[in-house]
């Protein structure tokens, strides 16, 4: 993958999951991706990360991520920035975020993100 296709995947990535559109992680999900946020616990594979992402959408009113980085090397995208959350009560919430993602052509199978959500 090119820096120029990562650029534009990352960018894919989080307008669809600031939009909650659990239908393109379906369709960019490996069968045996695993998955972590922040420092909870690992889940692995693709219908179990769909219903954790699905559960996390439903907890927030919104969210945005800004883009400040992001890098390519070998399998392997790397993203940092910030995200903006509104809270179901309407208090807001930010924190910055790394993200690692491998893919096995063109399918993520490890989707890490690194990030201090506990006063979410």
């Amino acid at each position: 993958m090119t820096i120029q296709n990562a650029n534009q995947f990352i960018a894919d990535l989080y307008k669809n999951i600031d939009q909650k559109n659990i239908n393109f992680l379906d369709k960019t999900l490996g069968e045996n991706v695993r998955f972590r946020l922040g420092n909870g616990e690992g889940i692995v594979g693709k219908d179990a990360v769909l219903a954790a992402n699905a559960g996390f959408f439903v907890s927030i009113t919104s969210m945005h991520h800004t883009i400040t980085g992001a890098w390519n090397i070998g399998d392997t995208i790397i993203c940092h920035g910030e995200v903006n959350y509104v809270r179901l009560d309407g208090s807001q919430y930010s924190a910055y975020f790394s993200t690692f993602l491998v893919f096995e052509g063109n399918m993520i199978t490890d989707y890490l993100v690194f990030a201090d959500l506990s006063e979410l």
